[in-house]
């Protein structure tokens, strides 16, 4: 009788264990539920932003790509041009403003850093997506300072690389005539984005360039470059 009686113990704490483990599984399940959310919530904004991107990234090349044409229109401009006349070069945008009209004035070639770039003539958001821009100066290897401002995009591209020139690095400049002069750099600092003093063109009769972009570690500076033609 008392080995009866143990057994139906046994039995009816083994029934218990069973029923804890059920509601212990249902307890776990609600408790990792939130978590499973917050998961796949921030996949999804992973994935979304991986998106975003990516398209960015696409718009650029694309943008880069209308560069790239415009160097090759560039050299076969100044393979015929005569005097001073400065050529006025065509190209639409898929994604911009209708018929518009860019003028190349030159080309921007930085050896050290592998940069080659159109110098377009004005500056204004659209323009700078796709090329450096004369935003203060005379044209190209003309007497006085000429500025040129690009973008950096911390991605190689545009002026992502300045940071990386150095005193006497050199920079090469052809105007529409085919000319290229040399400048040799003599002075490289960040100012502040309001501060316009190297626009100066206060030059003695030399010709000089200053190039501008925005600062890689801090936005609201502006790295300068500045150089002057080497004889």
């Amino acid at each position: 009788m008392n080995q009866i009686l143990e057994s139906k113990k046994k039995n009816t704490s083994n029934n218990n264990d069973v029923i804890d483990y059920k509601n212990n599984s249902k307890i776990n399940k609600k408790i990792l539920m939130p978590f499973k959310i917050q998961i796949i919530i921030c996949i999804a904004i992973l994935l979304s932003s991986l998106s975003i991107y990516s398209f960015h990234m696409y718009k650029l090349s694309k943008k880069e790509n209308i560069s790239k044409s415009l160097i090759d229109s560039f050299n076969i401009t100044t393979l015929y041009s005569n005097g001073n006349n400065y050529n006025v070069l065509k190209t639409s945008f898929e994604d911009s403003l209708n018929e518009n009209r860019i003028h190349v004035i030159g080309l921007l070639e930085i050896d050290s850093i592998n940069l080659i770039y159109p110098i377009l003539s004005d500056v204004t958001e659209e323009y700078l997506k796709i090329s450096p821009c004369r935003f203060y100066g005379p044209m190209p290897n003309e007497i006085g300072n000429l500025c040129i401002a690009g973008h950096n995009y911390k991605n190689y591209k545009f002026f992502s690389r300045l940071n990386e020139l150095n005193k006497n690095d050199i920079i090469k400049i052809q105007d529409l005539d085919s000319n290229i002069v040399k400048y040799s750099i003599y002075e490289k600092y960040d100012v502040n984005s309001s501060e316009l003093n190297c626009t100066n063109q206060n030059t003695n009769s030399k010709r000089e360039i200053t190039l501008v972009t925005c600062n890689s570690l801090n936005n609201s500076k502006r790295l300068i470059i500045k150089a002057k033609e080497t004889g």
